[in-house]
């Protein structure tokens, strides 16, 4: 391996460019090439170790360069920033990356299968629509608003109250407004069923998966979470302990220590925000439940050391983080939670 060159891919839609470095770290090939003819160059190259930002496409092309028999590895943009040389353009980025990837300090994005890729499609499919239907139903209130109708709290509302004042006759509401009104129903109920389904479906894979079965094990975690930690993780060897994958996901403290002073801030909220969001969902409802849980568990003692001495919220957070920590843990051991 020691002689072995590192190639630099900077990846595109349609023009890639690509740079080698030998195992001294000198340039010794940089080239232009389309999309069709990425992979029948690189399957002529000598084993090699591949590099690329992590992107769109990238998971896609890791897999197909390791099946070619090179290396692959897949750094965040953030690691690769600082070994580009002044001004930015594709073979400057291309040598960068195959910069970044000879330090053997590198840290490098796990590469995600197909599986591990439908679940993080599905996901954000489904949480664009939750998005879309809380804007549906937050217009339909405003818009009832300006005539005087406020409907109640609740999804219920909108599936039931809306029918009442569309069909009563002493408000405001003009022909023209009701039928705005009932298009934005209806909307809101299209996405209310297409959410429904997307849940459903992760709830399959989730109780078909036997990861995901162990992780909803721990408190706090149910289908939705253990589908999103499973495609994040993937294989627990990817990360070194629990508390790399708890940073990956932002929810470490931000250090500006020196001098041998150590200073810590708040979360440093990198990573996915997806699954950092999740995370303190579970971690909230798991509090509550620790709370009123009467069988003195591990985690019930850590949770009530710190009742009354920090906030609620802060206590919530650092719970997700040790959270994704256990879920770590139990990927790595293929054990189930006891508590």
């Amino acid at each position: 391996m020691q002689n072995t060159n590192i190639i630099g891919l900077d990846l595109a839609k349609s023009v890639f460019q690509l740079s080698v470095l030998d195992h001294r770290g000198n340039e010794i090939k940089k080239k232009q090439l389309k999309r069709a003819q990425v992979l029948p160059f690189l399957a002529k190259q000598p084993t090699s170790v591949v590099a690329m930002e992590a992107c769109s496409g990238s998971h896609y092309w890791a897999r197909q360069l390791a099946k070619l028999g090179h290396t692959v590895k897949v750094i965040h943009p953030r690691y690769v920033k600082p070994f580009v040389q002044v001004n930015k353009n594709d073979t400057r980025d291309a040598l960068g990356i195959a910069e970044a990837a000879s330090r053997p300090t590198m840290p490098t994005v796990a590469v995600k299968n197909v599986e591990q890729q439908d679940l993080q499609a599905l996901h954000r499919v489904r949480e664009r629509i939750v998005k879309e239907r809380v804007a549906v139903g937050n217009e339909l209130r405003g818009l009832l608003a300006e005539y005087g109708v406020i409907l109640p709290k609740g999804a219920k509302a909108i599936r039931e109250q809306v029918l009442l004042v569309l069909e009563d006759g002493t408000n405001e509401l003009s022909v023209r407004g009701r039928r705005m009104i009932a298009d934005l129903r209806q909307q809101w109920l299209q996405r209310e069923q297409q959410e429904q389904q997307y849940a459903k479906e992760i709830a399959q894979i989730a109780n078909s998966n036997e990861t995901c079965k162990r992780l909803q094990s721990i408190p706090g975690i149910g289908p939705i979470i253990s589908t999103l930690l499973y495609s994040h993780i993937g294989k627990a060897a990817s990360f070194a302990s629990g508390r790399h994958v708890s940073a990956s996901l932002g929810l470490v403290p931000r250090q500006h220590s020196s001098g041998g002073k150590d200073v810590l801030l708040g979360i440093s909220k990198q990573g996915n925000k997806q699954i950092r969001k999740m995370l303190v969902h579970g971690a909230r409802s798991a509090y509550k439940s620790l709370q009123r849980q009467e069988k003195d568990s591990a985690l019930k003692q850590w949770v009530m050391k710190h009742e009354g001495n920090k906030h609620p919220n802060v206590i919530i957070v650092a719970l997700a983080n040790k959270l994704a920590r256990i879920s770590w843990a139990l990927m790595k051991n293929g054990s189930v939670y006891h508590s």
